[in-house]
């Protein structure tokens, strides 16, 4: 598969193995639950949006990351490469590599618990060079200090900054001032914000360009003043681990290969929607043809007019 345009997206972030087990509910505290189903997947928020920038976005990507010399980085790297992603490994030897592990629902819930093992040791120096780098996807399974440096290099090369603020936590201004597009679901827009409101909260974060998913509702979105709505896509959810990730990647593709804001929004929303459809955070990622397909033949499942009540924008 080609691409329109020869720019390169950079993901610089985590890959992990996923122990995932099945079970009809996620356990609360205190609780155990008997699973009926295990298996390992390749993951981790970094690795999980490459594979959804090159496979379902269909751009050039690249991918900076940390792996241990255990068997445990063998299927993670296999699957990036699988994916197309080209790799710059730093390898923590003596180190594990990162895991995760997740608690999948028989409703499509999830509960997950990361041990960051090798991704705790990237480093601001391991950025590689960004010469024909369009976009810097970055997230926050990384060092902070690593994720500040690697934004601020970014910046100063004229390459576009954007961060996926996941997993929530509060973020210095310096490093909001770095980013061009900010990424956050509703828990980590109150997380940086102390609101819920949804549209109060967006206006209370000084960034250029804002994006905020919603689950099965769709996204919202503001680009200096002007503000977006995508409804979700309708589809039977099976696994809505990686979703987000999905997501993520598709948009910073699309962006890097031309397409306007909006239509970014859009495709990567109806990635996001057939990530849900299949198990596992990178096996889950469709193909660029199957996006197509869906873009050409769907609709969303929600009305902009319900969308725009949601998030106060009525």
């Amino acid at each position: 598969m080609t691409t329109p345009r020869t720019g390169t997206v950079l993901v610089a972030g985590s890959a992990n193995l996923d122990f995932v087990v099945r079970a009809s509910h996620v356990p609360a505290p205190g609780e155990t639950v008997l699973g009926h189903a295990f298996e390992t997947m390749p993951g981790g928020k970094g690795a999980n949006q490459a594979v959804a920038s090159a496979r379902a976005g269909g751009a050039v990507t690249r991918m900076l990351l940390a792996l241990g010399d255990d068997t445990f980085a063998v299927p993670i790297e296999a699957s990036l490469r699988d994916a197309g992603v080209e790799l710059d490994i730093m390898r923590a030897h003596g180190q594990p590599t990162g895991v995760a592990f997740v608690c999948l629902s028989d409703t499509a819930e999830n509960a997950i618990t990361v041990a960051p093992g090798a991704n705790s040791l990237l480093e601001p120096g391991h950025l590689p060079p960004l010469a024909g780098v369009t976009h810097v996807l970055l997230q926050l399974e990384t060092p902070l200090a690593s994720v500040e440096a690697w934004a601020r290099a970014a910046r100063a090369a004229g390459v576009a900054v954007v961060l996926n603020a996941a997993p929530a936590r509060t973020l210095p201004a310096s490093l909001l001032a770095d980013v061009d597009i900010l990424i956050v679901n509703e828990n980590e827009l109150a997380t940086l914000t102390g609101v819920e409101d949804i549209a109060t909260g967006m206006d209370r974060l000084d960034v250029a360009c804002l994006v905020v998913t919603l689950g099965a509702r769709g996204c919202c979105a503001r680009m200096g003043k002007q503000r977006f709505l995508q409804a979700a896509f309708a589809v039977q959810p099976v696994d809505t681990t990686g979703a987000g990730d999905t997501f993520c990647g598709t948009l910073v593709a699309a962006l890097s290969r031309g397409l306007a804001f909006g239509q970014a929004l859009r495709r990567a929303g109806a990635a996001s929607a057939l990530a849900c459809t299949r198990l596992g955070a990178q096996a889950g990622v469709p193909a660029h043809d199957e996006v197509e397909r869906l873009l050409a033949a769907d609709s969303p499942d929600a009305t902009t007019e319900d969308l725009a009540i949601y998030c106060s924008f009525a």
